[in-house]
């Protein structure tokens, strides 16, 4: 048996072994910090806010309107919307009125609804009116009996509001034609509930709290059951991580900036769950992709912490306007989802003064595993190190644990790991043990740290020789004429695969000679790409992680 030898090497004050469980469901954490930060800001969107005590009154309201439809514990309701206030209210009030909460990409096309609602079984739905149209193409083929709408602006509030739904609708002409004849606004609904009677009903961390459903981006979507018990582990974990780095004075309340969509688990258990228990404020940033919109906002605010994803990171950095906004309160960023270039941790840390470390998880874990420490002791290119109470290895294809500094593929256990996929054989998503197979492939080092080498599915074979894309892409992002770039391997009659490298212009100058010579300067013969294809923009899951699959699907009908 591998010993652990990173718990030596943790950050002063964090604990390798904590106590998981201070609360008996995530319910019961919600109620408490409600009761507690009663009259601070929650959440902040477009200009509107809540205080904790009414996200309390209107997330109970919402709950007494689910119960009065016959809902009942255990049933499953979706939530598909982007980071707007409505969001935390349906998802604490989804799970007060003990409720499985099946969180949805909002750009999903109507296949990839239809498969995830058939799949929960959802028996509910909430949904901005800007996706309804794809909800009515295969509604009948779903188990939803009951649709909640919403509009942008529903709870923006006074004459903006009415405004922001208006240009949503009618001026930026988002919002397709539908007909769903049973809908209830949100509004309505808010209004319903406020006068209906709520039944608390019994929830421990045994119940399940919410399917999170993989991203699809390495094949067939499926529902990962993370229990009460999962999330109220993890948060536990995350805030004896980061809380150490985080607290200010007492008279002062931390401001967290949540670009990522909530219904990415990333963004749902630290900006959502763990800054809610926390007392923080969360400010949720709607259409991210808009960097101008985006940096106009952060300058509002004196923001403590900022999640996101690399090529988020990239393209504030690439905004003219970012480096002259107020870091004085900013302690750090955090960045998941894919993995952070070498050359965007080094621009963030010099704009910003202050550090972009990495962390690692998956939705079946919670799902932070890994994280660096924001006390300056992080290693770039690594992912950090496991969260308290949480075992992280490297196993090979047998199940075999390997020693410190040999490359196989991520394996971990901890209370925060599902319990499996929903309705699923779960054979060989475990090695014996309990060990979580991640389908990572990383290494430990001599310190303990974890690197990602790369996906296991993305490895190109290339003459017998393993390739991981993850390892060009982060040596032709350092290229000052390069913006984005993505790798893949396309089949070769002499090699058996090819690397194919999909650039986007930083500096339109750039030729395909450039960029060549680059890769033979830094890489060795067999991992420069054979074809090089400029793109404008790359695609991108809304969370901003680049789809390799749907560049290779691409290839593949070329």
């Amino acid at each position: 048996m591998v010993t652990f030898p990173w718990i030596k090497n943790y950050p002063e004050g964090i604990p390798a072994e904590i106590h998981l469980y201070e609360y008996h469901s995530l319910v019961d954490l919600f109620e408490k910090s409600c009761k507690k930060y009663h009259d601070r800001v929650a959440f902040e969107n477009m200009g509107a806010q809540l205080t904790y005590g009414q996200v309390d009154r209107l997330s109970k309201d919402f709950a007494a309107y689910l119960q009065s439809l016959g809902l009942q514990k255990g049933d499953r309701i979706a939530i598909q919307m982007p980071n707007v206030i409505q969001f935390p209210v349906a998802f604490f009030g989804a799970l007060r009125a003990g409720l499985i909460v099946v969180n949805t990409n909002p750009l999903y096309t109507p296949r990839e609804m239809e498969h995830q609602f058939k799949d929960a079984e959802a028996k509910a739905i909430v949904i901005v009116v800007n996706f309804a149209h794809s909800l009515e193409k295969i509604l009948a083929s779903t188990s939803i009996k009951h649709i909640i709408v919403t509009e942008l602006g529903d709870m923006v509030g006074g004459l903006k509001g009415i405004l922001v739904n208006f240009v949503v609708k009618h001026i930026k002409k988002m919002v397709p034609a539908f007909s769903l004849p049973t809908a209830v606004s949100f509004k309505d609904v808010l209004k319903k509930g406020a006068s209906l009677s709520f039944s608390k009903p019994t929830i421990t961390n045994d119940d399940t709290a919410v399917l999170q459903y993989t991203g699809g981006t390495t094949g067939i979507s499926k529902g990962a059951q993370l229990s009460h018990g999962n999330l109220v582990a993890h948060n536990s974990m995350v805030m004896k991580w980061f809380l150490p780095f985080l607290k200010q004075a007492a008279d002062k309340q931390d401001i967290i900036i949540t670009a990522i969509p909530m219904y990415h688990i990333f963004a749902l258990s630290v900006n959502g769950i763990l800054m809610f228990s926390e007392g923080a404020k969360s400010v949720l940033i709607t259409n991210p992709r808009d960097i101008p919109g985006f940096v106009k906002e952060l300058r509002k605010h004196k923001f403590t912490i900022i999640t996101g994803v690399n090529t988020l990171f990239n393209g504030l950095l690439n905004n003219p306007d970012f480096a002259n906004l107020d870091f004085s309160s900013l302690k750090g960023a955090v960045g998941g989802g894919m993995a952070v270039q070498d050359v965007v941790a080094t621009r963030w840390a010099k704009v910003t003064g202050k550090p972009l470390v990495e962390g690692y998880g998956l939705s079946e874990t919670s799902p932070v595993l890994c994280c660096n420490p924001l006390d300056g002791t992080h290693q770039m290119g690594t992912i950090g190190l496991p969260m308290p109470s949480t075992e992280v290895a490297i196993f090979d294809e047998e199940g075999n644990q390997l020693p410190q500094g040999e490359t196989g593929e991520i394996c971990a256990r901890g209370p925060q790991v599902m319990s499996g996929y929903w309705q699923k054989d779960n054979t060989g998503v475990f090695f014996p043990g309990g060990w979580f197979r991640t389908g990572d492939i990383g290494l430990m080092n001599e310190q303990g740290f974890f690197r990602i080498v790369d996906r296991k599915k993305d490895m190109i074979k290339v003459s017998g020789f393993n390739v991981f894309p993850s390892e060009i892409e982060n040596v032709l992002a350092n290229h000052p004429k390069i913006l984005e770039i993505a790798a893949i391997g396309v089949p070769d009659e002499k090699s058996g695969e090819a690397i194919k490298a999909f650039v986007v212009k930083r500096d339109q100058s750039l030729t395909a000679e450039e960029v060549n010579a680059y890769a033979r300067e830094n890489l060795t013969n067999y991992k420069v790409p054979r074809h090089i294809e400029f793109r404008t923009e790359l695609p991108k899951t809304n969370v901003g992680k680049i789809l390799r699959r749907a560049l290779k699907e691409e290839a593949a009908v070329s």
